[in-house]
């Protein structure tokens, strides 16, 4: 069903956001995740150029997690049964999410190490 509703459109937002926590134990991973960075860059005095990459590097990892989580459910659907190419759309997708982790993760050490090194010398 199809709404024209502008506000319609945001509590299809929120349902989906309730879904993937709901049943995506890597999405509720990273949401945690994100919560530790922020305390972390509240604790480390982080400037506003950085929070701004934090926060680009959070929104874009629970976005890609909430984007591959659709994909596996549409092919899932789309082939119940095993299939090499639903696998490589699936295996492609959490690629996809690796990528993007590896990235954030890289940045946060390049965010955090120095001002810990500075606190902890």
């Amino acid at each position: 069903m199809k709404s024209n509703n502008f506000f319609d459109s945001f509590g299809f937002a929120f349902q989906g956001f309730k879904q993937v926590i709901k049943y995506e134990r890597n999405f509720r991973f990273h949401l945690i995740a994100a919560v530790v960075v922020i305390f972390a860059g509240i604790l480390s005095k982080i400037t506003l150029v950085e929070w701004t990459v934090i926060v680009l590097c959070i929104a874009g990892m629970l976005s890609l997690e909430l984007i591959n989580s659709a994909l596996e459910r549409v092919v899932d659907l789309a082939s119940p049964e095993v299939h090499v190419l639903a696998k490589h759309a699936k295996d492609m997708s959490a690629a996809a999410v690796l990528v993007f982790a590896c990235a954030s993760a890289i940045i946060g050490i390049l965010i955090f190490l120095p001002k810990w090194m500075e606190i902890f010398n």
